[in-house]
């Protein structure tokens, strides 16, 4: 019997970290959703009669999938959704209506599941693992199933062709931003990366688009046609544009719509909006005859949107905001969001893993800020941060007040210093270092 979320997490990975001594190789080769297949149709998770929407992309994909879910929830819908990864709580993966699988209904789920997971599991052999994405899977469709589900949005973790998630029978597939990632585990051409992307597309149904490149939007059709699937590209006409900034958000205007209210500070979330929007129309069937009553209905769906820690306001004094900005791109997006909020002086709390160009999320941080803090998070011991003298080193090249401090308590202390309370401190920081700031300003991570 499993009593723990912990024990819960044990079981969940065991399977996969028996492997975790293995190299990893491109998904094509050590990735096989099989075993999830046969866990969901011995359970018979695919049954209900449900609407999924499956979204993938480089980035973005989070943010998309819960605007969508929201939107899905404010037309009527009891919407399941799943995402990864999570900011405090595992169970906040899973969610009806916003709110997260409660614990005991996670734990109650998964032990009923354990004589079909040991019953895949004694199939496996030796090179094979069953995906802890896939019982995460299994365990959100029969939450989805107790609590008369009947819209899905589920977000893809990595890829897409050979994720857990993309087994579900989606009618549509959608397509955030798609760009180099992951190259040593999803090939290290764009056109490769797209292809693992476009493996979410399924036959007979409908697939939607942001701008992309060239490469990425002949992969989409290909794909498209092979599974004479409809592919919708957005182009800049289909996409809202920014009008003004609000206290906590921003407004937007978007054809037929409108201005709409977007309470979220990303500039990049208006593009993330307009896809979820114009997907939740084709979900709906509603591209032509949209109404004043739907249009009043979207309104009031995306004014209700919540998704923590992306370009989120933490503090007044002084004013404190946190993003998931661990790439060049997310990094400049972060900076640009805010520029007119700064207060002087500026300061950065930066802490990105070792994988991801961090000298070049540094250089952006350091152009608009007085002092650059490194800074890095034990609470995933497979996350790996640069060292301090790695991390000090590339600082120090960029920006000549660099200061390295071992957790995030530490650099807050630095940072408050330095700003004063009429200061700015940025936090350009990985999801773990962001779920470590929901808890230090103890924000509720359950409900969204």
């Amino acid at each position: 019997m499993i009593e723990s979320m912990e024990d819960a997490i044990r079981a969940i990975f065991a399977t996969r970290r028996r492997l975790d001594a293995a190299p990893r190789g491109l998904d094509e080769y050590t990735r096989d959703i099989a075993p999830t297949r046969r866990l969901l149709a011995r359970e018979d998770l695919l049954a209900a009669e449900r609407d999924y929407a499956v979204v993938t992309g480089s980035r973005g994909k989070g943010s998309v999938s819960a605007i969508m879910a929201k939107l899905l929830q404010a037309l009527g819908h009891r919407v399941g959704a799943v995402t990864s990864p999570h900011l405090v709580h595992w169970n906040e993966r899973i969610r009806v209506n916003g709110r997260m699988i409660p614990r005991p209904d996670f734990l109650r789920i998964l032990n009923d599941l354990q004589p079909t997971l040991a019953a895949v599991t004694a199939d496996l052999n030796a090179t094979q693992y069953l995906s802890p994405q896939g019982i995460f899977l299994a365990i959100a469709l029969r939450h989805f199933d107790e609590t008369g589900v009947d819209a899905a949005v589920l977000e893809v973790g990595r890829g897409g062709r050979f994720d857990d998630i993309a087994v579900v029978p989606n009618a549509l597939s959608v397509f955030a931003p798609i760009m180099r990632e992951h190259t040593s585990l999803l090939g290290d051409s764009l056109e490769r990366i797209a292809w693992h992307k476009s493996g979410i597309i399924k036959s007979g149904g409908a697939a939607i688009t942001l701008p992309q490149a060239p490469a990425v939007i002949d992969v989409l059709r290909r794909e498209s046609a092979r599974k004479t699937a409809r592919l919708v590209c957005l182009n800049g006409d289909d996409l809202a544009r920014w009008v003004a900034d609000r206290r906590d958000g921003q407004r937007i205007h978007l054809c037929p719509y409108g201005e709409l209210d977007l309470p979220m500070l990303g500039r990049y979330q208006i593009e993330n909006a307009s896809l979820a929007i114009r997907a939740v129309e084709l979900m709906a069937r509603r591209e032509t005859g949209i109404d004043p009553a739907w249009m009043d209905v979207i309104r009031l769906g995306l004014s209700r949107v919540k998704w923590l820690g992306r370009v989120q306001k933490l503090d007044d004094m002084p004013l404190t905001y946190v993003d998931g900005a661990i790439t060049v791109r997310s990094a400049k997006s972060f900076v640009a969001s805010l520029t007119p909020r700064l207060r002087q002086p500026v300061l950065s709390i930066v802490g990105i893993p070792r994988d991801r160009d961090y000298a070049g999320v540094y250089k952006v941080m350091a152009k608009t800020s007085q002092a650059l803090i490194i800074t890095e998070t034990d609470i995933n011991p497979n996350t790996r941060f640069p060292t301090r003298e790695e991390a000090l080193s590339a600082a120090q090249d960029l920006h000549n007040c660099a200061h390295y401090r071992e957790d995030l308590p530490a650099a807050l202390d630095l940072a408050r210093e330095l700003a004063g309370p009429s200061g700015t401190i940025l936090l350009a920081v990985s999801l773990m270092l962001v779920g470590e700031c929901m808890l230090i300003w103890n924000i509720d991570t359950t409900a969204n």
